[in-house]
């Protein structure tokens, strides 16, 4: 009987495109360890949700494979998987440990961005937040991304306690991929209490870089924009 991964993989082949293979080698990082077959991401996503009833023993295999494409199936059959409503919690712990027992294979931001915020977000929004305080001290930047995205979850859900507090630690981060999803957690705090942020921005304005300030500030009003 042919393995699941192989189908998936047979099943992205055929969707595969020289010029998309480009575009994504182009963009991968060039110590991430990944080709790419060269799938469009609608495509992927749409394989991906064809197969959320993979076995979640299942996904390790995905989620360690050297394809670009197959990884990215991986996290979206975890976050397909997250989304069921009414999912016991000890099935959201398994999508959990899961993505936290792999995250070395979770070496990209998009698939960090694919996942984090209901796969760990939301599993931990009615317990500690110490995992999340734990990954932004990461010597890995792509785990301190994983802190604040999954936090993109509670914010959500109008819990910006931990989030502000992640966004003060990580703010003047020395990495791009973690400024930027600290700048639009700020940006999504001002959607839920614009007060919150602009005293966040009164007394941490000065430590910030200025892509990370045009995301924190872009849905402000230009009065106010301009007033700070």
């Amino acid at each position: 009987m042919t393995r699941p991964q192989h189908q998936i993989h047979d099943a992205l082949v055929d969707l595969q495109s020289a010029t998309e293979k480009d575009k994504i080698v182009r963009r991968l990082p060039a110590d991430s360890g990944l080709d790419a077959i060269g799938v469009r991401m609608k495509d992927v996503f749409d394989t991906a949700k064809e197969w959320t009833d993979l076995d979640l023993d299942q996904v390790p295999e995905l989620l360690s494979s050297p394809w670009y494409e197959m990884r990215m199936v991986g996290v979206s059959i975890l976050d397909f998987k997250a989304r069921r409503r009414g999912l016991p919690n000890d099935e959201r712990r398994r999508l959990y440990d899961t993505y936290m027992s792999h995250h070395e294979f979770i070496n990209i931001w998009d698939l960090v961005d694919r996942a984090a915020p209901r796969v760990i977000g939301w599993y931990l929004l009615d317990k500690s937040r110490q995992p999340l305080f734990d990954l932004a001290r990461s010597e890995a930047p792509i785990e301190r991304r994983t802190a604040i995205t999954a936090s993109f979850w509670l914010i959500r859900q109008s819990d910006l306690d931990d989030p502000i507090a992640l966004a003060e630690l990580l703010l003047d981060d020395p990495s791009e991929i973690v400024t930027k999803p600290v700048g639009t957690a700020l940006r999504e705090v001002g959607k839920i209490d614009q007060q919150r942020l602009l005293d966040f921005l009164d007394k941490h304005m000065d430590r910030m870089s200025r892509p990370t300030l045009r995301l924190a500030t872009y849905l402000l009003p230009d009065q106010v924009q301009k007033a700070l």
